[in-house]
């Protein structure tokens, strides 16, 4: 049986998440009170494993905080039945989560207690800590859009099916912020900008102009050759730790040029070694 919990914050996607999967074949359950896990994951077992073979089951902030901390238990009670268990976590940056709901109008779940906006924002990161440090897979939606967000779920639904590592190589701009979900970054600023070169500013590190640019560039292949052989190195070692997803970032100024040039390299390096990659362009106009 192949079982994820999807949780996080109210507002980073986590119903799309659940449309996803249930479009993708797994029946899905939204707002399941964590004290029926265990007796619901048990009953399944019992069931027609057919029919459910496929679950994904919503948990979040609605449930109450002290059902909340026996998470951890509850994910050990299910592991034991030979469960094949994963855990997505979504989440945004706070002011992301203001703006859509602001654009919404919906209700956040803890604003029942009386709290402003932001302050049931905080309240309830500081209740979902119990799922956040379970979680196998943190994906930050906070420059995400709709089509893209659904994109990245089936990628990870299908990593997570055929038991592969999901290497996820974004770039992105410092200006715009850190990405939050990345296991590895790399600071690229050091390397020579096209930015400042006047002919190439209006293109991208996908352009070829700008590929021809850093190619030339003795710092920008070492830097390369350095990293791609840095990871190459680790990456089976976390494929050995039966990790199933892993965000290499790579991160330039603006994250027009630079970042997104490696970022494509890297993925088709990558992709050449037949590990299974998706890229990712965070900030890239």
């Amino acid at each position: 049986m192949n079982l994820i919990i999807v949780s996080g914050l109210s507002g980073s996607g986590k119903s799309i998440a659940l449309h996803t999967f249930e479009d993708c074949g797994y029946y899905c359950i939204d707002n399941l009170p964590i004290t029926l896990l265990p007796g619901f994951v048990s009953q399944l077992m019992l069931q027609d494993k057919s029919r459910y073979e496929k679950t994904a089951i919503g948990i979040d902030a609605r449930n109450q905080n002290e059902f909340l901390v026996a998470f951890g238990d509850n994910l050990e009670f299910i592991r034991s039945k030979g469960i094949d268990c994963k855990v997505f976590y979504m989440q945004a940056e706070d002011a992301t989560l203001l703006k859509r709901y602001s654009e919404t109008r919906r209700r956040h779940p803890l604003t029942d207690l009386n709290l402003p906006l932001l302050e049931a924002i905080k309240a309830e990161k500081n209740v979902l800590k119990h799922i956040l440090k379970h979680a196998d897979l943190v994906i930050d939606t906070t420059w995400t859009q709709f089509h893209q967000l659904r994109e990245l779920i089936k990628s990870h639904i299908e990593a997570n099916e055929t038991q592969q590592l999901l290497l996820q190589v974004q770039s992105f701009g410092f200006k715009h912020g850190m990405p939050l979900d990345a296991d590895y970054v790399f600071d690229v600023r050091i390397l020579s900008n096209p930015y400042w070169v006047q002919e190439l500013r209006g293109f991208t590190g996908k352009d070829q102009p700008v590929i021809d640019f850093l190619s030339a560039e003795d710092t920008v292949q070492k830097y390369f050759t350095d990293m791609s052989n840095f990871l190459c190195y680790w990456v089976p070692y976390f494929e050995k730790e039966n990790r199933s997803y892993l965000t290499i970032s790579i991160g330039c100024t603006g994250g027009q040029h630079r970042s997104v040039y490696l970022t494509e390299k890297l993925a088709a390096k990558f992709k050449e070694e037949g590990l299974n990659t998706i890229v990712q362009h965070r900030d890239l106009n």
